[in-house]
């Protein structure tokens, strides 16, 4: 009688902790019909904005820390490769419902004995974990057991046997190539063998199943694991899965797996092994991807993006079931972005991200999330995934919130240590002990004023107005967000930065337009985007004018930061951002009809060379894609509001306030106590005379060739660059940098450095008419400009194909502060 009460008692235990398991793991599973996925891969199309093919999506299938876009019928894979990975890996698979009990008692056992919670998992519960349980990581943990135990069980009753063995074979992790992770049989074939999963034989198909377990320690010692392929084909003989004579034959048969130096015997036995170039399984894919078409990776992290956009919205079976995506991608923006970043001079051990947005309505035109090779890229997307720190890229909203809050770009703000715990520093580590002013002090990125702008305004104002563009404030930032501490990705700065653009307006960043399923049904129809003010109108034009400035103020060898972002023809605005130990480095920038915003630094994080600046490195990748992206549309100009007019300052002209642009420049500390500039430069010269508006557009100069890098020597070569003639006397100095500074300890201060007194003329424009802002049209936002009010349209919006090249809007006069040198030596020494 004991015996039956114990053994209900052991049930009872047994099904409370089931249930407890359940509890705790069961109610959260994913939908085992997403494995349908597989078979339908690479029939959903994906359409750009005019409706051009851009490719295909395949399910994201992770295994290892790679996919695979090889995605194979069981038809296209060699029979003897589908019968060698049955016995390797799971002798009964075609017995079992999912679960196979003697192989978890057997890895039950290897647990209770090794600590070691792999082992005994069926070909099903593998599919688990490289698909629905991808994003656990492959955790040695019960719970990813259990959840295996479960999910593998309902695939079994779901889904044909053959239709789950082919899920395996795409999924399973064959190895590192080296740039690429080797996955699913298709890749496998080609990296090993150069062959085409479909034609490999016998002998080959062994040795892919034997190396199945380990493949990285296995592939590199041949002789040692060679016996396990007799052993393997013994095994297979035993279940009838081949002859006695066809495994003889087989072991006969010499094989040569890439990068190996093998001498064999005509027994089978192998004379002589040698590893000599393993380098080769990279080649072999690389072979595969040029046969497969150089377009093959075109738009990878585009595509990717469209998919986590979609996939909580129609999920994952609607998403690779076939039918149509149609997308506001720019293919010419695409194609520019990804030849800049095959062309880009990244420092050694560096790589990038690259967006490009549409002013007009949020719409992403362009991502490029790795520096790109010609094979596979990396799946990390740097231009959407990646947070670093944006560095003096930040500077310019910070300066735009105080125009909002009627500053004058000619109002000045003291250049000089500040007092307290928290002490930056300038990137030379000196200042001038003057009043600058703003334009000044953008131009050439000053830490000092800039942390004097954020203490008057007060850090927690421009905290709120960088959540209002949906970045995500670091807590107790402090002061050091004004100059870069903020960690954000090249979209979330590309969409920043296209306020400038268009008005002072906000679009969160998107990329689907509408999904169809095969049938032509609508899915998903994106509603009108929605506007958010952020500036308004005119206060964005005075920052758009500031942005205008760091690229056209100064010459390279004045110490401009951005002159490498001109674009003939073009008007253009952008600033340059580095931070600590150059680890990252950023140029942001706007132009009439797109913002784009990138990022260099090495993917695990760490330095970058000394000789690695902003200006020349990150700068020159933006120029190209930009560019390349505007060749050949009609050109367009930034649409100035009314109640804007110029005024030249210290030979510098400068946007204003039709109301502002005659009051005195006001001096700040930071302190919040303000004055007019009665002493100093503004004391002893008249307060600036009207001048009159912008001149007639002039034809801008090409911007310098970008450095010709010696990489034999690690640094960066100037070479000769045609560039307008600096006036006399001004000191040529190299280009001037900026940089996030960590709090340093108060210590003594040395002597501010003196500052020679310019002598170059000033330039004052010529008379023109004033210009008025063009009248609104049905494209315009649908906010009142300058209002300060959002009355974005709500619904939804069908979208047609439309024309490669964007309309031109209503041509304004040029802003000519472009023409106009600006002093390098700076403000004048106060009284």
């Amino acid at each position: 009688m004991w015996v039956f009460r114990l053994l209900g008692a052991l049930l009872l235990l047994v099904i409370l902790g089931a249930a407890g398991l359940w509890g705790m793991w069961g109610r959260a599973l994913p939908s085992v019909s997403d494995l349908d996925v597989l078979e339908f891969s690479g029939k959903t199309r994906v359409y750009d904005r005019t409706g051009q093919l851009i490719g295909t999506l395949t399910p994201s299938l992770s295994s290892g820390s790679g996919e695979n876009r090889n995605l194979l019928k069981l038809g296209q894979i060699s029979p003897w490769l589908q019968k060698a990975v049955v016995t390797s890996e799971d002798r009964r698979f075609f017995e079992h419902h999912g679960v196979d009990p003697i192989g978890i008692a057997r890895g039950l056992i290897k647990g209770l004995l090794k600590n070691d919670l792999e082992g005994g998992s069926s070909i099903t519960q593998q599919v688990v974990k490289n698909t629905l349980l991808s994003d656990l990581q492959g955790a040695r943990t019960p719970e990813r057991k259990f959840k295996e135990a479960l999910l593998a069980y309902q695939i079994d009753r779901s889904f044909d046997k053959n239709k789950i063995l082919n899920s395996y074979l795409n999924v399973v992790y064959w190895g590192d190539g080296g740039r690429s992770d080797i996955v699913g049989a298709g890749t496998a074939a080609h990296a090993y063998f150069r062959k085409d999963a479909a034609d490999l034989n016998l002998a080959e198909s062994v040795y892919l199943a034997t190396i199945i377990p380990a493949p990285n320690r296995r592939y590199k010692d041949f002789k040692a694991y060679r016996p396990l392929m007799k052993s393997l084909l013994s095994r297979m003989v035993e279940d009838g899965r081949v002859t006695q004579a066809e495994a003889d034959a087989a072991w006969k048969t010499p094989i040569y797996p890439a990068g190996w130096r093998l001498g064999w015997n005509d027994d089978g036995t192998v004379t002589t092994a040698t590893l000599e170039r393993p380098e080769r399984l990279q080649e072999n894919i690389n072979r595969m991807d040029a046969r497969n078409g150089e377009n093959r990776y075109q738009a990878q992290h585009y595509l990717q993006a469209v998919e986590k956009e979609l996939l909580p919205v129609i999920g994952r079976k609607a998403l690779y079931a076939g039918g149509k995506i149609f997308t506001g991608m720019n293919l010419q923006a695409q194609q520019a972005a990804e030849r800049a970043s095959l062309n880009a001079r990244l420092p050694e051990g560096a790589t990038l991200g690259l967006a490009l947005v549409s002013p007009r309505d949020g719409e992403v035109l362009a991502l490029v999330g790795q520096k790109l090779t010609g094979g596979r890229p990396s799946d990390w997307n740097n231009a959407t995934q990646g947070r670093r720190q944006v560095g003096s890229s930040i500077k310019p909203l910070l300066y735009t919130l105080a125009l909002s809050q009627g500053w004058k770009q000619s109002d000045t703000v003291l250049d000089a240590p500040i007092s307290g715990d928290y002490q930056p520093m300038n990137y030379d580590r000196r200042w001038t002990g003057r009043y600058v002013t703003l334009r000044y002090a953008l131009d050439h990125s000053l830490n000092l004023p800039t942390v004097r702008i954020a203490q008057e305004l007060g850090i927690q104002s421009f905290e709120a107005k960088l959540r209002e563009m949906d970045f995500t404030v670091p807590k107790d930032a402090g002061l050091s967000l004004s100059i870069g501490t903020l960690e954000a990705s090249p979209l979330q700065m590309a969409a920043a930065y296209a306020t400038f653009a268009n008005g002072g307006l906000y679009y969160a960043p998107t990329l689907v337009r509408k999904a169809e399923d095969a049938r032509g049904k609508v899915l998903y129809t994106r509603e009108a985007p929605k506007a958010k003010r952020i500036w308004d109108a005119q206060t964005a034009f005075l920052g758009l004018d500031m942005l205008r400035g760091v690229v056209n103020d100064l010459t390279e060898a004045q110490g401009g930061l951005a002159t490498r972002a001109r674009i003939p023809g073009w008007d253009v605005g952008g600033k340059t951002g580095t931070t600590n130990e150059i680890k990252d480095l950023w140029f942001a920038g706007v132009t009439p009809l797109m913002a784009g915003a990138v990022w260099v630094g090495k993917q695990e994080g760490g330095a970058l060379p000394d000789w690695a600046y902003s200006g020349t490195v990150p700068t020159p990748v933006w120029q190209q894609a930009v560019a390349g992206a505007l060749a050949g549309q009609t050109k367009a100009t930034f649409q100035q509001p009314v109640g804007i007019t110029y005024r030249v300052v210290r030979q510098v002209n400068m946007a204003f306030r039709e109301a502002e642009a005659d009051a005195a420049p006001v001096a700040r500390n930071g302190d919040r106590s303000t004055r007019p500039s009665g002493g100093g430069f503004f004391g002893r010269r008249q307060t600036s005379a009207p001048a009159s508006p912008p001149p007639p557009p002039v034809q801008e100069e090409a911007a310098p060739e970008a450095p010709v890098e010696d990489v034999s020597a690690g640094a960066v070569t100037e070479q000769p660059v045609s560039e307008p003639t600096p006036p006399q006397d001004v000191p040529q100095t190299a280009p001037a940098q900026e940089s996030v500074t960590t709090p340093a300890p108060p210590e003594a201060l040395p002597t501010p450095a003196p500052e020679p007194t310019p002598t170059a003329e000033p330039v004052t424009p010529p008379p023109a008419a004033e210009p008025e802002a063009p009248p609104a049209t049905a494209e315009d936002t649908g906010t009142g400009e300058g209002t300060g009010t959002d009355t974005g349209s709500t619904g939804t919006v069908e979208f047609e194909p439309e024309e490669p090249t964007l309309p031109e809007p209503e041509p304004l006069p040029e802003d000519p502060s472009s023409d106009v040198p600006l002093d390098p030596a700076g403000d004048a020494p106060l009284d």
